[in-house]
């Protein structure tokens, strides 16, 4: 009777996941045909170049979505870059140096609270503490002084995802076999030789996971950015000149879009946007599967 009521548990567990994938394929399906048929009008005005034109200007109704994805992409990786140094050196200290007590327990619950702020607060603290800082670094430099810009942007983006690749990272690091590193230890590896070719090599997977999660978060970000990337609608010509994203341009001329191709234009770089993330993932998955530990 037993072995009847769990088959019976085990079936009904399976047809509610069953259920919540396709729900989870029909709503991705659904948002992209949303905005595939939304953007069909600014396609069918300029086609593919669409994607490839630099100027964007809406009052003589040009668009071009280049600068938008040029920028995306720069403030992102430049973000990942400026990232990656702090995120892996929190999950290895978190993870190997100090995995439990008071120490790890603070600095565990600081970098979570840094992915808990909100993107307001970031912004203004980019405002009115970071740019006054880069334009001083851009006076040094001999560079026109905006303060604002890709470079900037960057620095904001590269704080807020700290936590996601930080926080993945350890989790990995330390579900090492405990063996692995004792037999390297026995064997007279030193704790950098430890690190070097028994921890990262097999947490490396783990590792890529959140970079690739805090590189999505970096590709969406909407608000931050927006208030400090200069949202100039030019094609960047350096990382420290104003720029846009695809995420702050939607969220800035949406509301003043007034008509239909000024609309499907913007929805346009929404779809671009969604395919970003979606290629970025794919070949996200495709290095994590290469880089698995075979067992």
């Amino acid at each position: 009777m037993k072995d009847i009521k769990t088959d019976r548990r085990d079936i009904f567990f399976h047809k509610v996941l069953a259920l919540a994938s396709w729900v989870v394929v029909c709503l991705v399906l659904g948002i992209l045909i949303t905005l595939i048929l939304s953007s069909l009008p600014i396609f069918k005005a300029a086609g593919l170049g669409f994607l490839f034109h630099k100027v964007w200007d809406p009052v003589n109704h040009r668009f071009g979505a280049m600068p938008f994805l040029a920028g995306t992409l720069l403030t992102s990786f430049l973000a990942l870059v400026f990232s990656l140094p702090f995120s892996l050196a929190i999950a290895l200290f978190l993870g190997e140096y100090f995995y439990q007590g008071a120490i790890a327990s603070f600095f565990q619950s600081a970098t979570e609270l840094l992915a808990g702020i909100p993107s307001v607060i970031y912004g203004l603290w980019g405002i009115f503490v970071l740019v006054p800082l880069v334009r001083k670094l851009e006076m040094k430099l001999g560079i026109l002084p905006y303060g604002v810009g890709i470079f900037t942007a960057s620095l904001i983006l590269s704080i807020m995802i700290i936590p996601y690749a930080a926080s993945i990272a350890r989790e990995v690091i330390s579900l090492v076999p405990t063996e692995l590193k004792e037999a390297a230890y026995g064997l007279g590896a030193t704790r950098w030789e430890v690190i070097k070719h028994i921890i990262i090599p097999y947490a490396r997977s783990g590792i890529f996971a959140g970079i690739l999660l805090s590189l999505g978060r970096a590709i969406g970000e909407t608000m931050a950015v927006t208030m400090v990337i200069g949202n100039n609608n030019q094609f960047p010509t350096s990382i420290f000149a104003p720029g846009n994203t695809m995420a702050s341009v939607i969220a800035n001329e949406f509301t003043e879009a007034t008509s239909n191709i000024y609309l499907s234009a913007l929805i346009g770089i929404a779809l671009l946007l969604f395919l970003v993330t979606t290629v970025v993932n794919i070949i996200g998955r495709y290095i994590i599967k290469r880089l698995s530990v075979k067992k």
